[in-house]
């Protein structure tokens, strides 16, 4: 695994626990189809939560805001369909009312904790 890949991991991982101890229930990591990947499925209550996560060791390319823009919105939209229709009554047999777009910036620093920033409803 490369130093990326390693810190890609690393911040999912992080934002999995961030999820869990803010009461969700992660649901899928990194489910791939030919459109692209979700890094984090995860379910709220009723509402399906797709997470996109970013991962830094410094502020040089900016927070969970700057990582989303418009055109990673509606690519993310696509993906929560895509996954909903993967499994036929996937949405139904879950309870499904609604979908929220959210980004988690995950910042490690050289030492101490993981800084963690949960941007929800961004899209």
């Amino acid at each position: 695994m490369g130093r990326n890949q390693a810190l890609g991991r690393y911040g999912e991982d992080v934002a999995c626990r961030h999820l869990i101890d803010a009461g969700l229930q992660v649901l899928e990591r990194n489910w791939r189809c030919k459109e692209g990947e979700i890094d984090i499925v995860a379910r709220a209550d009723g509402v399906l939560v797709v997470c996109e996560v970013k991962t830094r060791t410094g502020h040089r390319f900016g927070g969970a805001r700057e990582a989303f823009t418009a055109r990673k919105v509606r690519r993310l939209r696509r993906l929560a369909g895509l996954w909903l229709r993967a499994a036929p009554g996937r949405g139904i047999q879950l309870g499904f009312t609604a979908v929220r777009l959210d980004a988690i910036a995950v910042q490690r620093p050289a030492r101490g904790p993981a800084i963690i920033e949960h941007i929800m409803g961004v899209g």
